[in-house]
């Protein structure tokens, strides 16, 4: 990390915190050594940045930082949760707000790829630990005792032998003073009184009373409305315009043509600019624009799919392989061919996208529902040549993100806007520009062979992904780079099973931007591999989770397919109904789901009921486990059964809800979640959920039906 100077009335400003007499966080040197504990005060002494998270003021006065944006999985809940565990504090006494982005101070605080909790649970814990050995040592100093003779219990260190006591408020200021112990000995799990538990979440309540800040909840004095008349083809320009009716609405102040980098490239469109939400939007609806789309190709969904399947005929680009595929591919006892087709989507985030920024010449504040704010800090810094330190990026509450509200355009459009017209701004996405502007979720094709030996067993193993690589987008990259997602979602013991394999990218290249979307391209690789292995074990004449065994050697595996054939009853199933089951595994964490399905009245087929079974490592709070993996089933379900986006004459085609269907609460099946109870390390839970649900849905349908499903997304009233 970068060191810099920072004055201690400007890190409390910053992190909109008064009168703390203890701050502390994390030093991270330059050199690339050990980050060390360290108090804001040192921190000025010695000329350093650092990431406070703790603060408690002479009050007694608590407030932890969470570093992650919040869009509903959690964090807001974790981060607190895992600093109070080793700190010592009740989750009901402390306040929670959010961390300004900052790389140099915070690293990656990109909310993706589930890694809130993997990626900092260490740091976090030690940091609590740390301050809280800190106040027991400022405690025993003050009585003229062995710090042994003390602990610390909700917020107040205690005298073991004369029950005296002291609350953090009292001893707060004489904390600061001593050095940051350089061990600290963290608890064991036997000796968690919070983490583990399901606490009720921080956030609630705030959502529930309407105090709960959100981006379109942001005022600032003088503060301008603008909304964006973008071009509906992804590579267009805006060839002219023509204002006059805009400029005839009361309230519109500007109107101007207006850029956005989107990957490489520079999205134009029209901003209108007025004093109210409304004039903006109206302003917009009486703009005329004459678009250039010459140059580039205007793709509809068939032709992206026509395209994709044509370039299976080639041997693509080989990520990762061992053997000798093709050579007892054909040697194999039996073969087995399919080809399986997932769609494009769009985000569809109940919040739509918006900003509000404030440029002023040599520095910039940003206000909105972001997910990366260390990306747009620096994304704003590089593209306007401001000082990293000079931008500052908070971050409200997210109504959902996905993967979308990572990304730097809308953020950046905001800026361009704000510096136009030299004033604070508040850029409004309506549903449609949120909708149709994408990026997407790729849509993918995958070609899939395999060959058994004698014994049932997969001897030769090959998958070929025809599919968009969101990597190919960016300046400067690659093309002829395989796509490094290719296996994402495959569990990795069946690399060690498998003795020849292939996987191979066909990268399609197309106007369409592509992005992250939930679990990225686990939630398509997965339909194909999962739906795959289904048809491998029927060709095999064995039980689907049987195969699955004989092909992993993990113990690991072994007890979560236990679990999973107890809590869904596998061996005992009936005749009158379906079971399907898929296993899979992304970002650390491996799921497994059963989904049984049955004949309605009518004949038409009904999802009764679908247990999972997560196995995510060491874990903090259950209830959000929980509440994730339905949350993602429910997701996986409205991808596989209700909604794909398309493309006509290369724009998107569906705008609203009306067309893009989302599925409704009565559609949703009995959800029963379990959680696997170990001590590996933590894995993700924000995304692993989604990938299992539709090849297990599609592969309880072929149980029940005969019929195998192997494009998506179907209609279940038509099976």
């Amino acid at each position: 990390m970068k060191t810099t100077s920072l004055s201690r009335r400007e890190f409390i400003r910053l992190s909109s915190l008064t009168g703390a007499a203890l701050a502390l966080g994390y030093y991270i040197p330059a050199t690339g050594k050990a980050a060390s504990v360290i108090t804001v005060d040192a921190a000025e002494n010695l000329g350093i940045e650092l990431n406070a998270f703790i603060f408690i003021d002479s009050t007694g006065k608590i407030t932890l930082l969470n570093h992650r944006s919040e869009m509903g999985q959690g964090s807001f809940q974790v981060v607190p949760q895992m600093i109070a565990e080793e700190l010592e504090v009740n989750l009901h006494d402390i306040n929670v707000t959010f961390a300004p982005g900052s790389q140099t101070k915070y690293g990656s605080q990109l909310t993706g790829g589930s890694s809130t909790v993997r990626g900092a649970y260490k740091h976090l814990m030690r940091l609590g630990a740390t301050a809280r050995e800190m106040l027991i040592e400022a405690a025993a100093r003050r009585w003229q005792v062995n710090k042994t003779e003390c602990y610390a219990e909700n917020a107040t260190v205690i005298h073991r032998t004369t029950g005296k006591k002291l609350t953090y408020g009292e001893l707060a200021a004489d904390a600061a003073r001593i050095s940051p112990p350089k061990e600290v000995k963290l608890k064991s799990r036997s000796e968690y009184k919070i983490i583990g538990k399901p606490l009720p979440r921080k956030d609630t309540p705030l959502k529930i009373n309407g105090t709960a800040q959100f981006g379109l909840d942001k005022k600032l004095p003088g503060m301008l409305y603008a909304a964006v008349e973008r071009n509906p083809r992804f590579l267009g320009k805006v060839k002219s315009f023509d204002d006059s009716a805009t400029r005839k609405i009361p309230g519109v102040k500007h109107v101007f043509k207006v850029q956005m980098d989107v990957f490489s490239h520079k999205r134009e469109g029209v901003a209108v600019v007025a004093d109210t939400l409304w004039a903006a939007l109206e302003g917009k609806k009486a703009l005329r624009v004459e678009w250039d789309d010459s140059g580039f190709p205007h793709h509809s969904t068939d032709d992206l799919f026509t395209l994709m399947r044509n370039s299976l005929s080639q041997s693509g680009l080989t990520q990762r392989s061992a053997g000798n595929f093709e050579n007892y591919y054909n040697k194999a006892a039996q073969k087995v061919e399919a080809l399986y087709e997932t769609p494009y989507q769009a985000h569809a985030c109940m919040e739509p996208l918006t900003c509000t920024a404030h440029f002023r010449g040599d520095s910039c504040e940003i206000w909105g529902p972001i997910q990366a704010p260390d990306w747009i800090q620096s994304d704003i810094a590089t593209k306007f040549n401001l000082k990293p330190e000079n931008v500052t990026v908070n971050m409200t509450f997210l109504g959902g993100g996905f993967g979308r509200k990572a990304f730097t355009d809308y953020t950046y459009e905001s800026v361009v806007i704000s510096k136009e017209i030299n004033a604070p701004v508040q850029v409004i996405w309506a549903r449609e520009d949120d909708m149709t502007q994408g990026p997407f979720r790729p849509g993918a094709v995958y070609q899939c062979r395999a060959g058994l030996n004698a014994q049932g067993r997969i001897q030769a193993f090959e998958v070929k992904m025809a599919a968009q690589n969101l990597n190919h987008q960016w300046p400067g990259a690659d093309k002829e780079s395989y796509n490094d997602s290719t296996t994402e979602g495959f569990l990795e013991p069946y690399f060690e099973s498998i003795p020849h394999y292939r996987f191979a990218d066909l990268p399609l290249s197309s106007p369409v931007p592509v992005m992250w979307w939930r679990s990225v391209y686990s939630s398509t690789n997965a339909f194909a591999f999962e739906s795959f292995l289904d048809e491998l074990a029927l060709a095999s004449g064995k039980d689907p989770l049987t195969f699955r065994r004989q092909h992993l050697g993990h113990e690991r595996y072994q007890l979560l397919i236990d679990k999973l054939e107890e809590v869904s009853g596998w061996k005992q199933r009936g005749k009158n109904a379906g079971y399907g089951t898929a296993v899979t595994e992304c970002f650390r964490s491996i799921v497994g789901q059963v989904v049984k399905v049955s004949r309605k009245a009518d004949g038409k087929v009904k999802i009764d009921k679908v247990w999972a079974v997560i196995d995510c490592g060491w874990y903090v709070n259950p209830d959000i486990i929980r509440a994730q993996v339905e949350g993602s089933i429910v997701m996986a379900l409205g991808a596989a059964t209700k909604h794909a986006m398309e493309f006509k004459d290369g724009k998107a085609a569906l705008r609203n809800y009306d067309a893009y269907k989302m599925p409704r609460i009565h559609e949703i099946p009995e959800i029963e979640v379990h959680i696997m109870e170990n001590d590996e390390r933590p894995g993700g839970v924000g995304e692993p959920g989604l990938p299992p649900f539709a090849p297990a849905l599609t592969n309880a349908i072929f149980d029940l039906t005969g019929k195998r499903i192997r494009k998506l997304p179907f209609q279940l009233d038509e099976i």
